[in-house]
């Protein structure tokens, strides 16, 4: 098993940054990617970022291209969020998810952890 916590929501202005943290514990070395999704108020949940462990390499949705920057802390079991010039369409519960590879962790991951709020007001 593997488990994630994230930290680091929070109610922000538009324009504004938060950065998301999310601590993976457990069984990690069954999980060679990580990522974040996020659901908004009565929409399906939605894939935003991932990363592959081994080489770092970073997928996005189209909407947070430019925007949001995810990285990682190999040491530490880490992965992060770094949210730039947020829109009120950002305003979600964002959620750490890990699996065995990319393909996974993009559609259905098999690791979640519990969410955290994001809130941007206009």
């Amino acid at each position: 098993q593997v488990q994630l916590v994230e930290s680091g929501g929070g109610l922000v202005q538009a324009g504004g940054s938060l950065r998301l943290s999310c601590a993976a514990s457990g069984r990690t070395f069954s999980s060679n990617a990580m990522g974040w999704f996020r659901q908004a108020p009565g929409k399906e949940r939605e894939f935003v970022a991932a990363i592959r462990w081994s080489d770092g390499s970073t997928f996005y949705q189209d909407s947070v291209k430019g925007r949001f920057t995810i990285s990682r802390d190999n040491a530490k079991n880490m992965v992060y969020l770094q949210m730039n010039r947020l829109k009120p369409e950002d305003t979600a519960v964002y959620y750490c998810a890990a699996d065995r590879t990319i393909v996974a962790v993009t559609t259905t991951p098999k690791y979640w952890g519990q969410g955290t709020q994001v809130t941007v007001s206009s």
